[in-house]
């Protein structure tokens, strides 16, 4: 887990400490977590993927899959 150190103004940490105690939240860092993600899902902020991330996923899907009838089958082409 990353820590930080937040400046928030008065206002917001009023607000942060209503967040907290409406929704039963142990701390500040739990209630901005919970902003944080509410934001996230209301607005579907999708965080874009890596140039060679999407390069390696369209490589592996290309790939010829096998088909192995029990996993003992699948172990023995690795041992």
């Amino acid at each position: 887990m990353t820590s930080a150190i937040v400046n928030l103004t008065d206002e917001n940490s009023r607000f942060i400490n209503i967040i907290k105690a409406h929704f039963d939240l142990k701390n500040k860092s739990d209630a901005i977590n919970f902003v944080v993600k509410r934001f996230a899902k209301e607005e579907e902020i999708d965080l874009p993927l890596r140039p060679e991330y999407v390069r390696k996923l369209k490589r592996i899907m290309k790939e010829k899959r096998r088909s192995y009838g029990s996993l003992s089958e699948m172990l023995k082409e690795y041992e």
